[in-house]
C-alpha cells in the first residue's frame, strides 16, 4: 500500500497535477472545498491517473487542510509517484 502527502488546491479552474510545493505533488482541484466536494474530487482523481479503482484511494489525514496524506491500497509509492508526474490532461 503506498502512502503520499499531497498538497491540493481547491476551487481551481481545471483538475490537474500542477507540479511540486514544498516537494509535494500539487493537485490542483476544479471542486470547491465544500461539503467534502473537493475530497472527493481528489479521490476520484487520483483512483483514475492510478489506474485503480475509487474504493481503494483514501485520504488518511488532511480532510479539512491543503495538505493530505493519501493511501493508495494495491501500488507501491514509486507507481503513484510515477502516475502524478506524467503529463495531466485538464478535467
Amino acid at each position: 500500500m503506498a502512502s503520499i502527502v499531497l498538497y491540493c488546491q481547491p476551487g481551481a479552474r481545471i483538475t490537474r497535477v500542477a507540479g511540486l510545493h514544498d516537494g509535494k505533488p500539487k493537485i490542483q482541484l476544479h471542486a470547491p472545498p465544500v461539503d467534502g466536494a473537493a475530497n472527493d474530487a481528489l479521490v476520484t482523481f487520483i483512483a483514475q491517473r492510478c489506474g485503480v479503482p475509487r474504493s481503494r484511494v483514501r485520504i488518511v489525514h488532511g480532510h479539512t487542510s491543503r495538505l493530505k496524506c493519501v493511501e493508495i491500497e494495491g501500488l507501491d509509492e514509486e507507481a503513484v509517484r510515477a502516475a502524478l508526474s506524467a503529463p495531466s490532461s485538464p478535467r
